[in-house]
């Protein structure tokens, strides 16, 4: 798969599982991604797509790298829906 299809399945499985936040963003919870078995099934690495989308400025988190069990309460915000 490329890049830009994966940060498409991405936004897309952000929107299934996330909630609008105070400002209307579409956001979840790290741990709550990583931990879905949809998730799991369609990104090989998804922290390395995280990156990519990030990058791109369709999503931002706080820090540079997440890692399951530290990291499982940062929110995911979704910039472009």
């Amino acid at each position: 798969m490329n890049v830009s299809h994966e940060v498409n399945l991405l936004v897309e499985e952000i929107q299934r599982l996330g909630s609008k936040n105070a400002d209307g963003q579409t956001s979840v919870k790290f741990g709550v991604l990583f931990n879905d078995d949809r998730c799991a099934n369609i990104f090989e690495a998804l922290v390395g797509t995280l990156k990519a989308a990030k990058k791109k400025k369709v999503i931002d988190f706080q820090g540079e790298l997440l890692l399951q069990g530290v990291h499982d309460n940062v929110d995911i915000i979704l910039l472009q829906e």
